[in-house]
């Protein structure tokens, strides 16, 4: 298995993107080859920090990077050497079967849908990210790819969304909810109200809307809406967990006592932080694609970057495309 590596993505790029392939093409036998696709002396110059490197690792020059802040179409289209655009370019022309990027998302997405184009029965694609619960993680999907959406693209949604939640997650038939601000059929917008009709019919085991409050109950397996509703719930829960953590670790250092408890309390402390941490999921994959891309933070460390390969090489293995497909044919949804 062959994964192409944006390697000047990232707020720290291309350093932990580097350490985390590093990692992978020891940690993940099933990946047979890595290319890091960037500024070649950068990135060659990262590589000369370990004292040994897999043969499996593989430097692809290209000149130009795409920075965060840059308008998506507009600098896929100017930067034609950009290492979003080639490592993109490598799934296209077969010589990678997946991407993975810490990137700018919209470069990922605009990059993905014109050189690899979207599968059969799927208008536009979507970002899904897994979620940690009370209970079993959740797909949350759109996470960001589409601000404005139809009824009928959020029903294409929970169809990817469906397949993604039993190859990776192994849930044989997804409990699908339809984010909205309450549970009966008749609240929210005319989108979402829509959306709530189709779906009823769609032969998805669709069990309503779902409200911000039941969200970490554990009691869905995939959870759809726009991308803006998702990218704002992705980020505020994120924001939220590291908030926690914060103040935790103030109140423990207030008193001497509070610290003590806190020694007790290590292990299951550290078994929090382990399910609230998001670079344990990996990277979140561009489902509706003719190909394998997975979007991480900006922010990932190199650990992130080695669970995003692992989710790629999952998804690879999984031939998630062709179920997809599949199973759009047959539940109508295009």
């Amino acid at each position: 298995m062959r994964i192409a590596i944006d390697a000047m993505g990232g707020d720290y790029a291309p350093r932990e993107i580097i350490k985390g392939v590093v990692e992978a093409a020891v940690g993940l036998p099933a990946v047979s080859k890595i290319f890091l696709v960037g500024d070649s002396g950068a990135v060659k110059s990262e590589l000369g920090r370990f004292p040994s490197i897999s043969e499996k690792i593989e430097v692809l020059h290209a000149s130009e990077a795409i920075a965060m802040n840059e308008e998506p179409a507009m600098a896929i289209r100017r930067k034609k050497d950009s290492s979003i655009g080639r490592a993109v370019d490598l799934v296209k022309n077969g010589e990678a079967d997946a991407m993975v990027s810490a990137g700018n998302t919209g470069a990922v997405v605009v990059a993905a849908t014109l050189k690899l184009r979207t599968l059969d029965g799927v208008e536009r694609p979507a970002i899904a990210t897994v979620l940690p619960t009370q209970g079993r993680p959740f797909i949350l999907i759109d996470a960001g790819a589409n601000t404005d959406c139809e009824a009928k693209l959020l029903v294409q949604f929970a169809a990817m969304g469906s397949v993604y939640s039993s190859a990776i997650l192994g849930r044989s038939r997804p409990l699908v909810g339809l984010m909205s601000i309450g549970g009966e059929d008749t609240k929210g917008n005319e989108i979402t109200k829509e959306a709530f009709g189709l779906l009823s019919k769609s032969g998805l085991n669709f069990r309503g809307n779902v409200e911000g409050h039941d969200l970490f109950k554990g009691e869905t397996d995939v959870v759809v809406c726009d991308g803006f509703v998702g990218n704002v719930v992705l980020k505020t829960s994120e924001s939220v967990a590291l908030a926690i953590g914060h103040w935790m670790k103030q109140e423990f250092k207030r008193y001497p006592w509070r610290f003590l408890g806190s020694c007790l309390l290590f292990g299951a402390l550290k078994t929090m932080k382990k399910k609230m941490d998001p670079e344990m999921y990996g990277g979140a994959p561009l489902l509706g694609v003719n190909g394998i891309c997975i979007i991480t933070h900006g922010a990932s460390s190199s650990r992130a970057i080695f669970h995003a390969i692992r989710v790629a090489s999952e998804a690879v293995q999984q031939q998630l495309n062709k179920t997809i497909v599949a199973e759009l044919a047959k539940k109508g949804g295009n």
